[in-house]
């Protein structure tokens, strides 16, 4: 790995080329990322947890307020607890255009990131889902213990909004169309799987 990027082989035991080119995306997945490629993402700066050593890599492309999304979190949870040593999970922000109130959620969580709070904030979105309002933000803030007068001003940057959208662009170009995405060792998987 480098400081700024990653490109990791899929799994373990990496699949002959012409095995992996066999296996079709089923047909109910949406167009979107090759899942027999591996793909480079950016790393850099994002949210992680668990060892940056991690032999696998789960990098999220979430949105707070995508039910489908808050699906996913317990079964990270799970991975993370079984495998600590061995699993890094990071956070990308991907607020779909139908989800009004997620743009403001990521930059809460954002600007909670910036006091070293970013997965405690995202705990309490994807647990407060209906509640995704910004007086109820910094109600989460002073319960985390946040300096509210910073996070008012991180939440309300330019600096966290252009991090955002960064994330975003960055999904869209992969060609993600919809959340949760994720990617495993670089191999996309779509989808709030099991």
């Amino acid at each position: 790995t480098t400081d700024r990027t990653f490109s990791i082989n899929a799994g373990l035991a990496a699949q002959p080329a012409a095995q992996r080119q066999a296996q079709a995306p089923p047909s109910d997945m949406p167009p979107g990322p090759d899942p027999n490629k591996d793909y480079t993402l950016n790393a850099a700066g994002a949210p992680a947890l668990g060892p940056k050593q991690a032999r696998v890599k789960i990098v999220e492309f979430s949105d707070f307020q995508c039910p489908f999304c808050s699906r996913a979190v317990l079964t990270l949870k799970k991975i993370q607890n079984a495998y600590p040593k061995d699993v890094q999970i990071i956070w990308k922000n991907f607020p779909l255009e139908m989800h009004t109130k997620a743009p403001a959620a990521h930059a809460a969580a954002e600007a909670a990131q910036r006091q070293g709070k970013f997965w405690e904030m995202y705990d309490l979105l994807f647990a407060n889902q209906k509640e995704l309002e910004p007086e109820q933000f910094e109600k989460y803030a002073t319960q985390l213990g946040l300096d509210i007068a910073r996070f008012k001003a991180d939440y309300t940057s330019a600096d966290v909004r252009a991090r955002v959208e960064a994330d975003r662009k960055e999904g869209a170009a992969l060609g993600i169309t919809g959340a949760p995405g994720f990617f495993i060792n670089g191999r996309f998987l779509y989808g709030a799987q099991p």
